[in-house]
């Protein structure tokens, strides 16, 4: 009778916690496909609205009408705006995202090719914004009013303010014209010579992560500040734990969600700068993938680039909730 008694209990709030446990990630799926969904729409309308009509385009100035309404009734441009957008939805949903209206490939094996170099870039640039903007907030939070951190203060103000495309060429000039240390341009995949990929997108990325690193520091430092005056770091004093323990263990893990919530945001703008980076150091990515695309007026090309830019946002969005979570276990209740 005793077992009986008691094993209830335990399977109904195991049963509880499951369903806790399983509550943040559907939330987390019903914010993402609503997201995606209206986002993918919005790309949709966007290119439907143009008023470039490609069929017309591709075939030339000296193009027949009859001609022209033939090459668009083979891409299904003649057809209703809802009955279009399903059925690219439905497509793009299983990978395919069509065909370039002027080159005939196929868009998802063009992103395919071009995208681990926006990632690389990406990657690179999210790693150079931690590891910098981290040292330097906490640096400067710890040492707070001394020298350390004024400097680590004016540089991040002055870095904030500076362009992506000021910062790449500078480093050109010093890091590959004057000291001759990495190549100015060109791209090498990763599976054909690792360190020549590094070298490569090296550059390119530290450049594009410094403003970020910059925009960590300052929130790093605000937020740490604060928490080192907080009760539980004073109580920590009196316990007589180490400065070290507290300030790895207790008071950074708190003030850390700000900052890693700051590199989050900054994955939009990363994406934005690689079309810079990319023309600045001759990189074929998605940048100049859809800026070609842009100039043509090829409407495959310009909603597949769209799809997979708000198809990384989203990642790197539950990638960041997920860590925040992690970080600051109160905010699961939300």
């Amino acid at each position: 009778m005793s077992t009986t008694t008691l094993s209830r209990p335990i399977a109904g709030r195991g049963a509880r916690v499951r369903r806790r446990a399983t509550r943040p990630g559907r939330a987390l799926l019903l914010g993402v496909v609503p997201v995606a969904l209206i986002s993918t729409f919005l790309v949709f309308l966007m290119t439907y609205l143009a008023s470039a009509n490609p069929a017309a385009q591709k075939l030339g100035e000296n193009a027949t009408p009859e001609a022209i309404a033939q090459l668009n009734h083979t891409w299904g441009l003649d057809r209703g705006f809802f009955e279009q957008y399903v059925s690219w939805l439905g497509h793009a949903l299983t990978g395919d995202l069509g065909a370039s209206y002027f080159t005939d490939t196929s868009v998802s094996e063009a992103i395919g090719q071009r995208l681990p170099i926006d990632l690389a870039l990406t990657i690179v640039a999210i790693v150079t914004a931690i590891v910098l903007g981290f040292a330097a907030g906490t640096i400067a939070a710890v040492r707070r009013g001394g020298i350390v951190d004024r400097v680590v203060t004016l540089v991040a103000s002055v870095l904030i303010t500076i362009p992506e495309f000021w910062l790449a060429i500078m480093a050109v000039v010093l890091f590959s014209v004057t000291l001759g240390w990495l190549p100015s341009g060109g791209w090498v995949p990763f599976h054909r010579d690792p360190w020549l990929w590094l070298q490569h997108v090296l550059l390119p990325g530290v450049s594009l992560g410094l403003t970020v690193a910059a925009q960590v520091a300052r929130q790093l430092r605000g937020s740490l500040i604060t928490a080192l005056e907080d009760d539980y770091v004073v109580g920590a004093r009196v316990r007589g734990l180490s400065p070290r323990r507290i300030l790895f263990g207790h008071a950074l893990r708190n003030a850390a969600a700000p900052a890693v919530a700051t590199v989050g945001l900054a994955v939009p703008t990363l994406l934005g700068g690689a079309v810079i980076a990319e023309s600045i150091f001759g990189l074929p990515g998605l940048g100049q993938y859809a800026l070609n695309g842009a100039q043509s007026h090829d409407v495959p090309v310009i909603q597949g680039v769209l799809v997979a830019t708000i198809a990384i946002v989203l990642i790197s969005n539950v990638v960041v909730d997920a860590l925040l979570s992690r970080l600051r276990p109160a905010t699961r209740k939300a």
